[in-house]
């Protein structure tokens, strides 16, 4: 019973997609059947305005130097960390042994799935 509605809804999705694709491929080919459109005139292009010059921006040769490597502070070479604490020992946790022979369980038997009976044409006279 379960996979008849798993079927049928696979089925759906199936026809959903296809039907789907099918108006996007007919809407393409209307697209396509469409007659010649009217070109666009190109339209003249917009003159850009001059920006305007700044004379106050700083050169090169006026901008201060970039602090050398030498007058940069320097940073400790040597750092001790301090030592972890010691952990206290906790008693090891232990289980029962297990038996010799465990019954293992049955597994159920698998049913059986009865055939539909074809159908036959009547023979002929």
């Amino acid at each position: 019973m379960a996979s008849s509605s798993n079927y049928s809804i696979l089925f759906l999705i199936i026809t959903l997609l296809s039907s789907s694709s099918i108006t996007t491929t007919h809407a393409a080919r209307s697209l396509l059947q469409l007659p010649n459109l009217p070109t666009i005139p190109s339209l003249p292009q917009p003159t850009m305005p001059q920006l305007p010059t700044i004379p106050n921006l700083p050169t090169a040769a006026t901008l201060p130097p970039l602090p050398s490597v030498a007058s940069l502070p320097t940073l400790p070479t040597t750092t001790t960390l301090p030592s972890l604490p010691t952990l206290p020992n906790f008693p090891t946790m232990t289980l029962p042994p297990m038996p010799a022979s465990i019954p293992m369980p049955s597994l159920p038997n698998i049913p059986t799935i009865s055939t539909i009976p074809t159908l036959s044409s009547p023979p002929s006279n």
